[in-house]
């Protein structure tokens, strides 16, 4: 029997405590505090998650600014926005659909369908891998001057990057945020170590700093093995689900489209930048967004523990509880959001100054510009996690569309006149356009639903949530 989702991510024992049939006043009180606690815990562990997996990148970036030339450093950039786009369609055809349907659906199977997915997992890494090689041979014979080893770097590592992330995922569909942090602690110190050693015998390069990524993430999988499902009892997935491949690709066909124009509305500014004035440039954006990614990290987190809890709501037709949760999360965001933009303007000159040594000062003014963009995307990203519990991916490839527009029409033209500054600008119009059109489909297209299935949902007032709501 599947877990009510109003008590889903729950410590085992307060739910079973629960469905007895509890209601004396003090076990009620009991119930509601060490729910609060749960969740708490959870969101903590979840933070220092990724702030632990950022926090390697972190140390690579400023590491790796500090010590290589501007244009050195932009190449790296522009061979990590590679597998920022790879690792973006790795979660539309993995991670995404097994965050839901391992949430919703399939919770009472989850290793048997654990087990399919990380199959699935290791195979698209092995194509990714081969697909990186083939651009970086033809890549010398097109365009020498953009043939990176960094990107060689990334072939070979490639399977190992993308299992540390489905190992992380699989953590949180659990509701074992803890155990995810566990793994980024081991991650985080493997890299720090190995930059330490490459730094001290002059090896440190775009293309060893994506082996030590890749042996730091192999080190964190294996002290996380004996946690995850490999060898749990149960009957193959696709034994009771045959057609189930047919169901993910219906799902996944919009999100893999919709991960593609993502890169127009981010990533795809670093190319433009590439494209029309010079890899130095997007060192200078790299660089400074570096600063921004704490909140994004943290905007992550929030979505890895909230999307489970919105398709448990919706899975469950809990109308009510799945709009009352997305109303409390979107607040919460957008609070996050605000008070970061307002935290870079009143320290962000040291902190650019401090890292980097003063051979980034001149970018300073852009900074606030910068950490504008996260806002602009923070009520549209909880829209898309809702609609991706709705399971309704095609709403978000529309959204991406206008979004990729925004770029075309008005980034790129930004950015031959500006420089820089306009593909910060471009930045803030194709994330607010992606906010808008997420609002205009959710609106439409789940929200209406909801409100027939529930029509007391859209009574409820809503409230600026505390950290344990989420």
């Amino acid at each position: 029997m599947n877990p009510s989702p109003g008590l889903f991510l729950l410590p085992p024992t307060t739910a079973r405590a629960h469905t007895i049939g509890d209601t004396a006043p003090g076990s009620l009180f009991r119930l509601a505090v060490a729910a609060v606690q749960q969740r708490t815990k959870q969101l903590a562990f979840g933070l220092a998650d990724q702030g632990l997996a950022v926090g390697g990148m972190f140390l690579v970036n400023v590491v790796l600014a500090r010590t290589q030339s501007k244009e050195d450093y932009g190449m790296f950039a522009l061979s990590y926005s590679i597998f920022t786009l790879l690792a973006g369609l790795h979660n539309a055809a993995m991670l995404e659909p097994f965050t839901v349907y391992a949430s919703g659906r399939y919770r009472d199977r989850f290793a048997s369908y654990w087990r399919l997915m990380m199959t699935g997992n290791l195979a698209i890494g092995l194509i990714l891998s081969i697909a990186l090689v083939l651009i970086y041979v033809l890549l010398g014979w097109v365009f020498p001057s953009l043939r990176s080893p960094s990107i060689l770097g990334l072939a070979l590592v490639m399977v190992f990057m993308l299992s540390g992330s489905f190992l992380r995922r699989s953590f949180y569909v659990r509701g074992q945020p803890g155990l995810s942090a566990r793994a980024g602690l081991v991650f985080f110190f493997a890299v720090a170590a190995q930059l330490w050693v490459a730094a001290r015998t002059h090896l440190l390069s775009g293309f060893s700093v994506f082996l030590i990524l890749a042996l730091a993430w192999l080190i964190a999988g294996i002290a996380s093995a004996r946690r995850l499902p490999f060898r749990e009892p149960g009957v193959r997935f696709l034994h009771d689900e045959p057609h189930y491949w047919r169901e993910h690709w219906a799902y996944t066909r919009w999100v893999l489209l919709t991960a593609l124009l993502y890169q127009f509305a981010h990533q795809g500014y670093y190319w433009l930048l590439a494209a029309f004035l010079s890899v130095k440039e997007v060192g200078d954006l790299k660089a400074m967004y570096v600063l921004i990614a704490p909140v994004e990290q943290i905007l992550i987190s929030m979505s890895f523990l909230s999307l489970p809890a919105l398709a448990a709501r919706y899975a469950a037709h809990n109308a009510q509880g799945f709009l009352s949760f997305w109303r409390k999360y979107a607040l919460l965001v957008l609070f996050v959001t605000t008070l970061f933009a307002l935290a870079v303007r009143s320290t962000g000159t040291r902190v650019l100054h401090i890292l980097y040594a003063g051979k980034f000062d001149e970018l300073a003014p852009l900074l606030f510009l910068l950490s504008l963009v996260p806002l602009s995307m923070a009520i549209g990203n909880t829209v898309g996690d809702a609609i991706r519990a709705a399971e309704k991916p095609r709403l978000l490839f529309y959204a991406y569309v206008s979004s990729a527009l925004a770029t075309f029409l008005i980034g790129i033209p930004l950015v031959m006149l500006f420089g820089l500054r306009g593909a910060a600008w471009g930045m803030i119009v194709s994330a607010s356009t992606h906010t808008i059109a997420l609002l205009i489909a959710f609106r439409l297209r789940v929200y209406r639903t909801c409100l027939a299935r529930s029509p007391e949902a859209y009574i409820s007032t809503p409230t600026l949530p505390s950290l344990e709501d989420i």
